[in-house]
């Protein structure tokens, strides 16, 4: 039998967990490639043997996404399939026009196909879209736990930009871990509050071998999502996040919406921030959509740590993902700003280097502010040259991290906090209740 010729379309995230619990060892089917888009560094690699099995002594290759009808072409393709998330409807149906001219079929990967069973309760926290306040909800379902006098571990999304052989499995419980294992500054955004809180954070890249050495240490298992992508891992609890500024993005973007469709439980955040009309929008696509989810809104609380920034310019560096695949034109930084009384937001684009430049360039529609973009160390040498460019008084760092500990800046920096603040609607600690009942009893046993 000839095996059947498959490229993966990705962003070194789904597209190897897709691999890993789908195709690995299928003698049936063989992995011409992965393509690569959104995160800059990726093409141009292999995804290692170590990781790919037996089948694959040299590795598969990863090449830029552009290249997808020549691989069509050369490669004979049978079949394409899409492995990545916070794009358009739209585009997904892009990309499978192209692959449906170059011959092959076009593929989705669905729940039962990719997500794996733990032996441990899971509730997993994901969203319609990046940026819509995912972690910080993450954040207080952990904290309840953790209050419950459980123990949860966070699973989080992948985000392997280095060595994926040596990613394959990674654990972080102290700041120390997150320099050893050499993380990007998108992958500290997302850890380090957690280290900070005390809990126990696990990624990388083999979703199963981490999954197994999670549940060692978990009551709960607690899935930290990606972008908008659905869980790896099969929930007991899926909690979704919606941004009503961006009404009815829930219904245009994949997979958001298959997370709109499957939740358990809704959170609207920052209601404090949204248009009237824009909250009822999103209220009524809830109620004709998924009208039996339990539905909380909240807002995000923000507070500043450092200092005052009344009377001062500042320059506010934001969350690069929300601002770039994610559509947004600012983040928690801006409205902190505006709302704790600064007296000017600083223009970044005239000072702005290498790769931070060309961000700013790319989304002309940005307000005034910089991505933290930061995937290795040549960028973040380029987003700490940018900031010492800007002549202003202060750093505004609306990020989840210490910048000021990471970049050395000659003037001084502010954070901007932000977490989740339950408003109205059913209680998380209502919502997460029967999955914490079920984690006082034993383990399941099944795979």
């Amino acid at each position: 039998m000839t095996a059947r010729r498959v490229v993966i379309m990705g962003a070194a995230g789904r597209d190897f967990h897709d691999f890993n619990v789908v195709y690995r060892g299928d003698v049936e089917t063989r992995v011409v490639a992965f393509t690569a888009t959104q995160i800059p560094g990726i093409a141009g690699r292999r995804y290692p043997a170590a990781l790919a099995g037996p089948g694959y002594p040299e590795g598969i290759p990863i090449v830029p996404e552009a290249e997808l009808e020549r691989l069509l072409r050369e490669e004979a393709v049978d079949e394409v399939v899409f492995a990545y998330s916070d794009v358009p409807h739209e585009t997904v149906m892009h990309a499978a026009s192209r692959t449906l001219a170059g011959g092959a079929d076009f593929r989705l990967l669905g729940p039962r196909a990719t997500m794996l069973t733990s032996r441990r309760p899971v509730i997993a926290v994901c969203a319609v879209r990046t940026g819509a306040g995912k972690s910080q909800t993450t954040r207080r379902v952990a904290a309840l736990v953790h209050q419950a006098g459980l123990t949860p571990v966070v699973v989080r999304h992948p985000m392997p930009y280095g060595d994926l052989a040596a990613q394959a499995v990674q654990r972080f419980a102290t700041r120390d871990d997150l320099v050893r294992h050499h993380t990007t500054i998108e992958e500290r955004e997302e850890y380090e509050p957690h280290l900070e809180a005390g809990t126990i954070v696990y990624a990388g890249v083999d979703y199963g071998a981490i999954l197994e050495q999670a549940e060692r240490e978990a009551d709960v298992v607690l899935w930290d999502g990606g972008n908008n992508d659905f869980p790896f891992y099969r929930p007991d609890l899926a909690i979704v996040v919606l941004d009503p500024l961006r009404p009815g993005h829930e219904l245009t973007h994949h997979p958001g919406e298959t997370n709109l469709r499957m939740a358990d439980a809704i959170v609207i955040n920052k209601i404090d921030s949204a248009d009237p009309a824009d909250l009822d929008a999103v209220r009524a696509t809830i109620a004709a959509v998924n009208p039996n989810a339990l539905v909380l809104e909240a807002r995000s609380a923000l507070r500043l740590d450092g200092g005052d920034i009344a009377g001062r310019s500042v320059v506010v560096v934001e969350d690069g993902p929300t601002l770039t695949h994610g559509g947004m034109t600012f983040g928690a930084g801006v409205v902190a700003a505006r709302r704790f009384g600064a007296a000017k937001l600083v223009d970044p684009r005239p000072y702005a280097v290498g790769s931070i430049a060309a961000v700013l360039a790319r989304y002309p529609a940005l307000e005034s502010l910089v991505p933290a973009m930061g995937y290795g160390e040549e960028q973040v040498a380029e987003l700490q040259a940018t900031l010492n460019a800007v002549p202003a008084d202060l750093v505004l760092v609306a990020t989840p991290i210490d910048l000021g500990a990471l970049l050395h800046l000659d003037k001084p920096a502010v954070r901007v906090r932000y977490d989740l603040e339950e408003v109205r609607g059913v209680p998380l600690a209502e919502v997460i209740a029967p999955v914490l009942e079920r984690a006082r009893r034993p383990a399941r046993t099944a795979r």
